[in-house]
């Protein structure tokens, strides 16, 4: 992409709202040091110095779609305890409505990583899952029902907990349609997909499993790049969606649209530090890409070098539009 066309585009970022649906997490971060082992058990006494709570599963896409200068919002459960008010209060730092939250039963999952002189130590998630209540259900749907309109595109981000239910996406896919037909334009799907959901997101604009994800959606293994073309091939025509984004780590992503040769672009990563929450950045700029007006092979270039930046960084991190106009500028250099 050129220079002049990327700068374009990115400015355009301002002018777009991407709407993000999926389960909504609270990533908790105890940071320290450790230099000793306990004498209870052979396991490191961390000494805590400093603790983080932070936007995490699909609030921390609608983080990234900030930080790289977009507009959004974010529809998910949140349950009616500490860890959920503290979700609300981070959107609403954000700038960002809280209209599409919607107060569950169930306890707001928390996933607690305990870190020392930059290395994990240990994670522990609270978390309770399954399927929203009939009221959940409802008032999701309902959020959905009198916005989706006002959206250049949807994200869905399902981390496997119950929010992204088939009674919620079978309702989804049918709004979806009424806009395109009755609007005339684009509104594209974006799916980061769990392999036991996979169904689901049938008719999806585009879905980015990772690797190990698309090797156990297509139910074959990936050796080679004819295992991957053939794996693509077969999410594609399973799912009836017109493209498959694969992220493979260290070997960059593999793109697949429609009947076209298998696009394989390689990292821009640096370093990789801590791949926590690289798949969300991925998709929230992806979709960016996608509203802006970015063909499908534009926008997985701009996720590529989005994900080559925040693996860089410890913690859940975000992408700036500037770290991301650099970091494509130096590709062209």
């Amino acid at each position: 992409m050129a220079d002049q066309l990327l700068e374009e585009r990115l400015a355009r970022c301002a002018d777009v709202r991407v709407l993000v649906i999926g389960d909504i997490i609270i990533d908790h971060f105890l940071w320290g040091t450790a230099s000793r082992i306990s004498p209870e058990a052979p396991v490191p006494v961390v000494n805590v110095q400093r603790e983080d709570f932070l936007l995490g599963g699909s609030a921390n896409v609608l983080r990234n779609i900030i930080s790289l200068g977009g507009k959004g919002a974010l529809c998910g459960i949140v349950g009616d305890d500490a860890m959920g008010r503290k979700v609300v209060e981070l959107v609403e730092q954000l700038g960002v409505s809280i209209e599409g939250l919607v107060v569950g039963m169930r306890p707001t999952t928390v996933k607690t990583r305990v870190v020392a002189q930059g290395q994990q130590v240990v994670r522990f998630d609270r978390e309770q899952t399954g399927f929203p209540s009939r009221h959940s259900l409802d008032a999701l749907i309902q959020y959905l029902e009198r916005h989706i309109h006002t959206f250049d595109a949807v994200m869905v981000s399902d981390y496997a907990k119950g929010m992204v239910s088939e009674q919620l996406m079978v309702r989804l896919h049918q709004l979806l349609y009424a806009v395109r037909n009755r609007e005339h334009r684009p509104l594209p799907l974006i799916v980061d997909p769990k392999p036991a959901n996979i169904h689901r997101f049938v008719g999806a604009t585009v879905i980015t499993p990772n690797h190990h994800e698309a090797m156990q959606i297509a139910g074959l293994k990936i050796e080679d790049e004819r295992s991957l073309m053939a794996a693509a091939r077969l999410i594609r025509d399973d799912i009836g969606c017109e493209a498959v984004l694969i992220t493979r780590g260290e070997a960059g992503m593999a793109l697949l649209q429609g009947d076209d040769e298998l696009i394989t672009i390689p990292t821009t990563a640096k370093e990789v530090y801590d791949v926590t929450g690289a798949g969300d950045t991925v998709a929230a700029t992806l979709a960016l890409g996608l509203a802006v007006g970015c063909s499908m092979r534009e926008a997985a270039v701009l996720a590529n070098h989005a994900a080559g930046i925040v693996v860089g960084k410890i913690g859940t991190a975000c992408v700036t539009a500037s770290e991301l106009r650099a970091a494509m500028t130096s590709a062209t250099v």
